[in-house]
């Protein structure tokens, strides 16, 4: 899943050695060569209703091989498309990937776009069990607007380095981008789609992963121009989505997530209209809270009892807690700390979720309790689609996380060998670049009230910033977490707003 990747992804970027490879002049090793399988393609015929329009649609499960610098095979991606009957050269494609990184699209494949749909506990209100799960049609699909094509970098899914490849190759974001980029190149030309509109979905470290190739798309050697990009739960500056020790920045970022989670969980805010809650929260973070962190121990004890009291307002944390914690409030120890008195800790891609540990003494939570609800039954289904639905017969498991990918992931954005400072993933300048040498690229930024790893009031900063042509974005918010199709109602919204970014109709929610 997302998981906890993306927190690793943070921390790895902070604490990788910034130095050179002391064995750059060493002889370079013999790359063993690995099997260049025949790649495989399975299609079948189907017939669905989305959007109130019944459609038949072409699926297409398989491999596209890529090849290195010398033209040899190097990596095959799975791609799972939907393909509209009869469609047009002008009828639009969407390319589609999650996140981790290491993690397979299945994510937004079975519980947001796809023509079929995971089913689990909307109120968050109980996790996944056991088999067996429930599946069902999904009309709220945006296949009547746009075919679909979702993709597994390598890695996950069906897709791994083959011939002279290494996934080390691909786990980066040199090696990410150009291969997917690759895979789009491939695809359009194939489907004889070059003067189709083109769009991405990401989610998570998708979105970091949908900024950087949308900058690739417009300065690469291919220039493949897009419509518009929706990402979900963003992740473009890692520093806001990064809870951790002396990161004053993401103390302010994350403080109206906690209010959200707070509220909903009947600690703070009560009977003040979650809009008029967080407006407040936001005010507080951004033009005292932060002022107040920066001023740190010259704070006057006036000062400091108010910011901790407003802290314990806005947090449903105790004061003296608060106290102890110099006013800095660790998200990993919120929800462990926000309803201890009850032995449950919160979930950190969901605060809704409620996991109930046998260590009710522990600092913070032992694991993701909106990871571990749900990710069995997307697995168990997500299996079952591929043989039942869409007849695919492998040898090699789907690799629905890749604990490799996300571990290994190399953040360097230096070349190897060359001097790097360690520093926060940043992808927003990239962006930026995109967006303003396609003045037609339109952006859609979702977000959850509960996510506690993306903050709402991250996504709001960082796109305020690095120069992001304002009137190219749509910002949208919703009553769940990092995941906020898990709940109906957020679903609904979601793909309503969806539907009407690809109508040119979507309109900006940010608050003033």
């Amino acid at each position: 899943m997302k998981l906890r990747a993306l927190f690793m992804a943070a921390v790895m970027a902070m604490t990788a050695p910034a130095f050179a490879d002391t064995n750059a002049g060493d002889p370079p090793k013999e790359t063993e060569t690995r099997p260049v399988p025949d790649p495989v393609m399975f299609e079948s015929r189907h017939t669905g209703t989305f959007g109130r329009q019944k459609m038949t649609y072409t699926v297409e499960a398989g491999d596209t091989q890529i090849t290195n610098e010398d033209g040899k095979p190097a990596a095959s991606l799975f791609t799972i498309s939907y393909i509209k009957e009869d469609a047009g050269s002008d009828r639009p494609v969407t390319f589609v990937f999650n996140g981790g990184p290491g993690s397979a699209s299945v994510w937004l494949h079975m519980g947001l776009l796809g023509p079929k749909r995971v089913v689990v506990a909307s109120d968050a209100d109980e996790d996944d069990g056991a088999a067996p799960y429930r599946m069902v049609d999904n009309p709220l699909s945006i296949l009547d607007q746009t075919d679909l094509v979702f993709i597994d970098p390598v890695g996950t899914g069906f897709s791994q380095a083959i011939g002279e490849g290494e996934d080390k190759d691909y786990w980066n974001e040199a090696g990410d981008k150009s291969s997917i980029a690759e895979v789009m190149r491939i695809w359009i030309t194939k489907h004889k789609r070059w003067n189709a509109p083109k769009y991405l979905i990401g989610e998570s470290f998708g979105t970091t992963r949908a900024a950087y190739l949308a900058n690739e798309l417009t300065v690469g050697d291919v220039d493949i121009a897009l419509n518009g990009i929706v990402l979900i739960s963003q992740a473009l500056d890692y520093e806001g989505s990064t809870s951790a020790h002396d990161n004053v920045y993401s103390y302010v970022t994350y403080l109206p997530s906690m209010a959200a989670a707070a509220q909903y969980h009947g600690r703070a805010g009560q009977g003040v209209p979650q809009a008029e809650f967080l407006a407040e929260a936001r005010a507080f973070a951004r033009d005292e809270y932060g002022p107040a962190l920066w001023k740190g121990e010259r704070l006057s004890p006036e000062e400091r009892t108010y910011i901790r009291d407003r802290l314990a307002y806005f947090t449903g944390l105790d004061p003296e807690y608060i106290e102890t914690s110099n006013l800095r409030i660790l998200m990993h120890r919120f929800q462990k700390e926000l309803l201890r008195d009850k032995g449950v800790a919160l979930g950190r891609l969901d605060g809704r979720y409620l996991g109930d540990e046998a260590d009710d003494a522990a600092e913070g939570p032992e694991d993701d309790v909106s990871s571990y609800a749900v990710s069995s039954a997307y697995s168990a289904l997500m299996n079952q689609y591929l043989a039942a639905d869409l007849g695919v017969e492998m040898d090699r498991p789907y690799m629905v996380s890749s604990p490799d990918a996300g571990e290994q992931w190399d953040f360097r954005d230096a070349p190897e060998g060359e001097y790097w400072e360690p520093h926060y993933v940043n992808a927003g300048r990239q962006l930026t670049t995109a967006m303003r040498h396609n003045t037609a690229l339109k952006v859609m930024v979702a977000s959850g009230y509960f996510d506690l790893i993306c903050p709402f009031f991250d996504a709001e900063i960082t796109f305020a910033r690095y120069g992001i042509p304002q009137d190219q974005v749509a910002m949208t918010y919703y009553q769940g977490g990092h995941m906020m199709y898990l709940n109906d109602g957020a679903l609904k919204a979601l793909a309503a707003d969806i539907r009407s970014f690809y109508a040119g109709k979507l309109e900006d929610q940010r608050p003033d």
